[in-house]
């Protein structure tokens, strides 16, 4: 297995918490976990750490703890950030993209109580992530779809279900204004839904 894939394997495990907030890793159980030697764990994991998805503590790596304060600093970029994305993606959406915004909108109905947080979750990223691509701005792309997946690891942390009509209607509110090019509607609903997501992690809401 070469290093992309580990890295990738190792991220989705912290994201989902399959690797719990402070664990610590140990490089010769991920070298035989992974069929590999020590050095290209080690490769991925000082890259997991300049991404701050784990930390260095004396001689070990452990995931990145969760804590309010991260959260806080989190979403202080975030509200900047997606905001302006949101407001690119009305701008600059292909016909096709919007084909697809559309297509993610139906799916939506698809979601019921039944429905596990992560999948959840991860649909949510998927509406994210369509909306960021149209904004036209690999950079921007790249910084929000990092923010968006340490936000991942609170909401999956929470041990609530969560509501997803509750859930859902800010997204549907959102692709409406992008769809209707309604710049303000577009700002406001972001704005609220970055406020909201931090008030359902820390059960504000």
């Amino acid at each position: 297995m070469d290093s992309k894939n580990i890295y990738d394997a190792l991220r989705t495990k912290i994201i989902h918490l399959e690797l719990a907030p402070e664990s610590v890793l140990n490089l010769s159980e991920l070298a035989d976990e992974f069929g590999v030697s020590r050095t290209p764990i080690k490769e991925v994991l000082l890259t997991l750490q300049a991404e701050e998805w784990i930390v260095r503590q004396g001689s070990h790596f452990i995931v990145t703890p969760l804590s309010l304060e991260r959260i806080r600093e989190i979403t202080e970029i975030r509200m900047v950030l997606e905001v302006q994305a949101n407001i690119w993606a009305m701008q600059r959406i292909t016909p096709p993209e919007m084909d697809e915004l559309l297509a993610l909108k139906e799916r939506i109905t698809n979601f019921d109580a039944s429905s596990g947080n992560q999948a959840i979750v991860d649909f949510d990223s998927e509406i994210h992530h369509l909306i960021f691509k149209a904004a036209n701005n690999i950079q921007l792309v790249t910084m929000l779809e990092r923010i968006l997946s340490h936000y991942l690891r609170f909401w999956l942390s929470a041990p609530r279900q969560i509501e997803t009509r509750t859930f859902f209607a800010e997204a549907l509110e959102l692709i409406d204004a992008i769809v209707s090019k309604d710049e303000e509607a577009v700002r406001e609903c972001t704005i609220k839904h970055v406020r909201n997501s931090v008030a359902e992690i820390m059960g504000t809401r």
